[in-house]
């Protein structure tokens, strides 16, 4: 990729660094380089004067709200998936995944204004999912007013059930309305952690304890509770009923006139009445919130669907951008021996990163702002240490090729290359984590704290040894290029 000169910030910037190293070569004295060191000094406390107002800045991260779901809080979900995905083709045209989104969006209206309901029966393997399902087909469902459909998912936590099955199970569970999760005594951990992860996917469950004709009046009272308390406890939330959808059969004895004895075994009627009650009582009185809350998950999980597909589009944008600001950092450093001046040059350089970075993210960043995101970056490398500890550890490696360590400004070259590969690729997994809301409004609104631990996370990723040797070798090589 070609340089493009055409960037009044970075090309001021580099060349009032390369003025002031002149004008130290010209005068000699102990006094001038005092007065570079009041430069450097200068331009990083305007970093930290900058990160410490940008740390009073309100973020545009709202708290979830906790107002009952209602139809625009959905139509509004729908709206931004559909801009997500308008946004991904109007970037990446010919994208493999723009068709079947475009086409998912377009059925989300659709299920928004669905008149049935759907049911989804799970659970562990040998609880009674398909007896239940049969039972309120043949006597429940009939009754009913509203349009319903049931469906029961494969048995979760078996030994034959690979980890792809059970998450397409629990996929299924998620785009129902209501889900019935069926045990047979008190929760066990795998049970709980199904649990958590629907619940986590804001899904209405029921949890159903069948078969407790198999335990005496007062055992089945203590399991009900207990389960009861273990939702209350873990998930914060939830309802447990008692049923047995096949009872046991029940031996039946009868003195005939002769005086024998008839015995025979009759089938008890299923006692499911429990929870046929409490389930008719949530579809009528919160049947269309039900279908809401289904359109609302599926809404936002195409939104971050579409947002994951952009993200990589813009991400294969913005590297080679990140690679060309290390080449222009690692020659301006190796150039430039007055440690003082680097800070100048990598300001402006770190600066306009910042704005061609936003420009790829539709952040509108203005010079002002990301001057004061380049000199947040800066300062929180210098609080954090990264300094330091990648020039620590790209002089071990430098030393390690005797001509290379030797050259210059080879060290100083290579870690301001560094160091601006950290700041690019932190603004990169910074911008990715945020709401992309398709809006006219300036957002870019920095989050010091979460940039902190976004920096901090990147600096250890691009710790590896074997990352760091190809990084110094390929820089190092740009920089000497008849020396390596």
């Amino acid at each position: 990729m070609a340089v493009k000169w055409q960037r009044p910030v970075l090309v001021g910037g580099i060349g009032l660094s390369f003025a002031l190293w002149l004008l130290q070569s010209l005068h000699h004295s102990v006094a001038q380089l005092g007065e570079y060191g009041v430069w450097g000094a200068i331009t990083l406390s305007t970093g930290l004067w900058l990160f410490q107002q940008l740390g009073q800045t309100k973020t545009n991260n709202l708290p979830p709200t906790e107002s009952p779901l209602d139809r625009a809080m959905v139509e509004k979900a729908i709206a931004q998936a559909e801009g997500l995905v308008s946004q991904l083709a109007a970037e990446a045209e010919n994208h493999e995944a723009k068709v079947e989104l475009q086409q998912r969006v377009a059925q989300l209206q659709t299920e928004l204004d669905r008149q049935e309901i759907r049911l989804v029966i799970t659970g562990g393997q040998s609880v009674g999912k398909t007896t239940l399902m049969q039972v309120l087909k043949s006597s429940w469902v009939p009754q009913q007013q509203l349009k319903l459909s049931l469906q029961e998912t494969p048995a979760l936590f078996t030994n034959t059930n690979s980890n792809q099955q059970q998450e397409a199970a629990l996929a299924a569970a998620v785009a129902s309305d209501l889900v019935l999760f069926v045990t047979n005594g008190d929760l066990t951990d795998s049970e709980l952690q199904a649990l958590q992860q629907l619940t986590a996917a804001n899904q209405r469950v029921v949890v159903v304890f069948n078969k407790q004709d198999q335990y005496l009046p007062e055992e089945r009272t203590v399991v009900l509770q207990a389960l009861q308390q273990r939702l209350k406890v873990v998930l914060g939330a939830g309802f447990a009923v008692g049923i047995a959808a096949a009872p046991n059969p029940v031996k039946v004895c009868q003195h005939q006139p002769d005086g024998s004895m008839r015995e025979w075994l009759e089938q008890p009627t299923p006692q499911t009445e429990s929870l046929t009650n409490y389930i008719t009582q949530i579809l009528v009185q919160e049947g269309q919130q039900l279908v809401w809350a289904t359109t609302y998950r599926t809404a936002v999980a195409l939104k971050q669907e579409a947002k994951r597909a952009l993200n990589e589009v813009r991400r294969n944008r913005a590297l080679p951008v990140i690679e060309q600001y290390q080449w222009i950092t690692a020659a301006t450093a190796f150039a430039n021996p007055v440690p003082a001046l680097d800070l100048l040059a990598a300001a402006a350089i770190n600066t306009q990163l910042v704005i061609e970075l936003g420009a790829i993210y539709q952040q509108k960043i203005s010079l002002q702002q990301a001057q004061t995101v380049a000199g947040t970056l800066g300062s929180l490398m210098v609080k954090l240490g990264l300094v330091e500890l990648s020039t620590q550890t790209i002089g071990s490696i430098l030393k390690s090729n005797a001509i290379t360590f030797m050259a210059g400004g080879a060290l100083q070259g290579v870690s301001a290359a560094y160091l601006t590969r950290l700041a690019g690729v932190s603004l990169i997994e910074y911008f990715q984590e945020q709401d992309t809301v398709l809006s006219s409004e300036n957002r870019c609104l920095l989050n010091p704290i979460y940039l902190r631990r976004t920096l901090q996370r990147v600096f250890q990723q691009n710790q590896q040894v074997a990352f760091l040797q190809s990084f110094v070798k390929t820089i190092s090589q740009k920089l000497t290029p008849g020396m390596t």
